[in-house]
């Protein structure tokens, strides 16, 4: 490994040794960490530094691969090819990519959520490790969010940039979804959103461009990305160019119409994968029977809550499809006395839920914080909370800790957040029973992972 040189672009040699929560890879050259971008853990690189701020660590990315690993494979897409910053890993081949997914969680779950790995719950996440919520790593995004470019043409933004590749698409979308766009007159430097519905219907709504003279502080290349993440998270004019304002999605037998702008899971599979997931968790811990209080904390549209009224446990396997009970099998009679309080601050969501489950007093739909919401619902049997990718923190664990529910059940968009969540739980007197995690965004380091807890 040869020693750093200086220079305003410094570049270098090392070899990177193991995956980073996030995407990258981890190397060390002159006793200091180096995460790089770009490269495969046991790849021996050529690097330029891109952020050089911090003592204990810099970050890099790859110029030339040396030495490069078996796993290596072209670019599968396009757009990532060309700098975007949609599949960031998708030079990688896709079983060992979910190799490398799953040393990643391992990892944070012990050195962050202070696991021991030989809890059962580690090993046997360990010997499963990250599933696949389908056959195929391509074609899977049913929402997504494009640039538009000054020439009005949209395609995806560059990673961590404001350039938009039009000419180069991304491999995620299902076929046919961002077809035929520059047909559309769309307005330079807006967002639009793309949906594919259950139906197969596309809708399209263009985001207005964040309001003029607003400028970035930020310094450095973060800083400005997550200037430019709020500037596009912040409350717009939209305007629908194609289909419909709002895009009708299933889960099993319910039916679901969420504004295109609204959130859904981005994966086809992903709500019927998770919620099937959840009901065989709380059937694992033997949190059944009549008359359960369960709370479905940051619950959105309330796709678990309806998960955990319409379905069947499926025995805690490897996610199959989706069982949709007969109402008038001795199944769905099990849950008729249950109870599920769906809270979260997303007032679309929640009225989503209202419309979704009308008619079902089974459902009492909640607007507010979570931390401060919890208090004036009914003690709990069961929890089930899916933050946003923050975690949960101290405030909301504690709450929930202090209603005293036997069964907790918590999914995690963030691997090291989540861990941390399961670190708080466990300073209440949770120990966690089974780990499961799934490659949430093929191509992309991205797992969701869930989790189930009792006390």
């Amino acid at each position: 490994m040869s020693k750093a040189t200086s220079g305003a672009a410094e570049e270098f040699e090392l070899v990177v040794d193991r995956p980073a929560n996030g995407g990258e890879a981890i190397g060390r050259v002159d006793d200091r960490v180096v995460f790089v971008r770009g490269a495969v853990p046991g790849e021996r690189v050529r690097v330029r530094v891109t952020d050089d701020r911090h003592t204990a660590y810099r970050r890099a990315e790859v110029v030339d691969v040396l030495d490069p690993s078996p796993h290596r494979r072209p670019y599968a897409c396009p757009a990532a090819a060309h700098g975007g910053g949609c599949c960031d890993l998708s030079f990688i081949d896709v079983g060992h990519l979910r190799d490398l997914q799953t040393q990643v969680l391992l990892d944070v779950l012990t050195r962050i959520g202070g696991l021991d790995p030989s809890l059962p719950a580690v090993d046997g996440f360990a010997d499963v490790g990250v599933e696949a919520l389908s056959a195929t790593a391509t074609g899977w995004r049913v929402r997504t969010r494009l640039g538009v470019g000054a020439d009005g043409r949209a395609g995806v933004r560059t990673f961590r940039g404001a350039t938009v590749l039009a000419d180069h698409p991304c491999v995620q979308p299902e076929p046919g979804m961002t077809v035929g766009l520059d047909a559309h007159r769309l307005t330079p430097g807006a967002d639009l959103v793309v949906v594919a519905d259950a139906d197969g219907a596309r809708h399209l709504t263009e985001v207005a461009p964040p309001p003029a003279g607003r400028r970035r502080r930020a310094a450095g290349q973060r800083g400005r990305a997550q200037s430019d993440r709020r500037q596009r998270s912040t409350r717009r004019s939209t305007r629908v160019v194609e289909g419909s304002d709002t895009a009708v999605h299933r889960v099993g037998t319910r039916e679901w119409r969420i504004p295109v702008t609204g959130f859904w899971q981005a994966h086809r599979q992903a709500p019927s994968v998770y919620s099937q997931a959840v009901v065989d968790l709380v059937a694992e811990a033997g949190a059944t029977g009549r008359r359960r209080v369960v709370w479905d904390l940051y619950g959105g549209a309330g796709v678990f809550a309806a998960a955990l009224l319409d379905r069947e446990p499926g025995g805690g396997g490897p996610p199959g499809p989706v069982r949709d009970v007969d109402p008038d099998s001795p199944v769905h009679d099990v849950d008729t006395d249950t109870t599920v309080h769906v809270v979260d601050t997303d007032t679309e969501a929640l009225a989503a839920a209202t419309a979704a489950f009308d008619g079902d007093d089974r459902v009492r739909v909640r607007a507010g914080g979570v931390a401060q919401t919890v208090s004036t619902l009914p003690r709990p049997d069961v929890v089930v909370l899916d933050p946003p990718r923050s975690g949960a923190g101290a405030d909301v664990v504690d709450a929930i800790a202090a209603a005293g529910p036997s069964t907790v059940v918590h999914v995690g968009c963030d691997a090291a957040r989540f861990a941390r969540d399961l670190a708080l739980f466990a300073g209440h007197g949770y120990q966690v029973r089974r780990i499961r995690g799934f490659d949430a965004f093929p191509l992309t380091h991205h797992v969701e992972a869930i989790a189930l807890l009792v006390r």
